[in-house]
């Protein structure tokens, strides 16, 4: 039997449940942070984007993007079947906005990093750590790139 949605009531529980702060791929980048030694701000909204870790006196912030909603192009980010206008649109808004405001916070002379969900976990936990601590100036082998 078919099912007809009444105005997104249904959905709106699933909705809440999707974070945008202190997710897992976070969680797990600002321990390792933490373990190099590093202190940081959360989430600053008087920056551009409200930057998920901030390093004020380095002039420095570091993105936690999740591969689908950031639109990646990893395995990751593959574009529900469902509605599938509405999803790209919303998708490409989000990477728009992305280069708009890494862009800005570039202009008002910050370093900006970007780590994707994909290459978090403990497996890639060494990488990302030299990766880390290059674009926070603990090592001269890492680099400050923000693709990975």
């Amino acid at each position: 039997m078919d099912r007809i949605l009444s105005s997104g009531q249904e959905h709106s529980p699933k909705r809440a449940a999707v974070k945008s702060k202190d997710t897992t791929p976070e969680l797990f980048v600002r321990r390792l942070v933490h373990s190099l030694g590093y202190r940081y701000r959360l989430h600053v909204r008087s920056l551009p984007g409200t930057p998920d870790l901030v390093f004020p006196r380095l002039r420095k912030v570091i993105n936690v993007n999740g591969c689908f909603w950031h639109m990646h192009g990893c395995a990751r980010c593959r574009v529900p079947s469902s509605r599938r206008d509405y999803w790209i649109g919303k998708m490409q808004r989000n990477a728009a906005r992305d280069k708009r405001t890494q862009r800005q916070l570039r202009r008002d002379g910050w370093g900006v990093m970007v780590i994707w969900e994909c290459q978090i976990g403990a497996s890639r936990e060494d990488q990302l750590r030299t990766r880390i601590a290059g674009f926070l100036g603990k090592s001269e082998q890492g680099t400050s790139s923000q693709e990975g």
